[in-house]
Parts: structure tokens; sequence; C-alpha cells
């Protein structure tokens, strides 16, 4: 139960992040899908890379590796992204797609993580719960992301003058 506690944790830190900083949680969302898509085709190669160009190096562990090129997209999205959402019903707002960015990252990151520490997230009943409705926690993350950017488009026109 106390790893659950730290698990919960772990998954309330990026949400409240998001929400208190306001950083737009929907770009974040999408950063950690091109750090996804990173990772499936670039990661293997790029450790190839760096063995070839440094071979006497200590090389990055390829969960490191991977870790790197998962998170970084996210953390220059939050540092650009900072105080970019205004309005308090939007800020408000912001804690549901930034709920599901916090997920979303759980889930892709801790399959990268080392293998004890992979298999010591894997035993615990959260983990099971949040994994068994993985794809429906994604889907729902993914719509309300969209939903969220949509809705910010919206606001970018009401400043617009039109002239007749």
């Amino acid at each position: 139960m106390p790893n659950d506690i730290v698990l919960i944790a772990a998954l309330l830190v990026p949400v409240v992040l998001l929400v208190a900083l306001r950083i737009n949680a929907a770009m974040v969302f999408l950063s950690l899908c091109l750090g996804y898509v990173l990772v499936q085709f670039v990661a293997n190669d790029a450790d190839s890379l760096i063995s070839f160009i440094a071979p006497d190096a200590n090389s990055m562990s390829a969960s490191s590796l991977k870790l790197a090129m998962l998170f970084t997209p996210v953390l220059l999205t939050a540092v650009i992204m900072f105080f970019s959402v205004h309005g308090r019903v939007r800020v408000a707002l912001n804690a549901l797609p930034a709920a599901g960015a916090s997920v979303l990252a759980f889930l892709l990151a801790v399959p990268l993580f080392t293998p004890g520490l992979h298999y010591a997230i894997e035993s615990l009943e959260v983990w099971k719960q949040i994994s068994n409705a993985q794809a429906m926690a994604v889907g729902i993350s993914a719509f309300i992301s969209l939903l969220f950017l949509w809705s910010q488009r919206h606001s970018a026109r009401t400043g617009e003058h039109h002239k007749h």
C-alpha cells in the first residue's frame, strides 16, 4: 500500500505542476506523443551512433537514452508554454488534459525503466488498474486534449478586429 501512494503521488505531481504553472497540458500531451515516436524510430539508431562516434566514452544506458528522448520534447514544451493558459475556467479545465498527460507519461515511461524498477512498478495494484484501462485513458485523453486546443482557437479570434 505505501508503494501505491508513491505511485499515486507520481501521477498527481505533474497534474499539479501543469495546472499551477498554467502550462498548456494538451500541448504537453502531444509532446509526449512526439517523444514516443522518437523512442520508437530514433532511439536505437541514436544509441548506435553514440557508440560509433565515441566507443570509449561511457555511453548512456539504452533506457536512459530512451527516457531522455521521451521527455525532452515535454520539457521543452513545458518551458515554452509557461503561463500560456489564461482565464480561470481554462485553468480549471486544463486539469483534464493534465491528468491525461500524466497518465500517458507514466504508461510510456514505465516500460523504459530499468528491469528491476519496471517489475517493481508492474507488481503494484494501481499500475495494474492503470494498464488495464490504458486504451480508454489514452483515447479519452487525446479527445480532451483536442477539445482543449480547439477551444483556445476560438479565443484567439475574439481579439481580432474585422474591417468592413
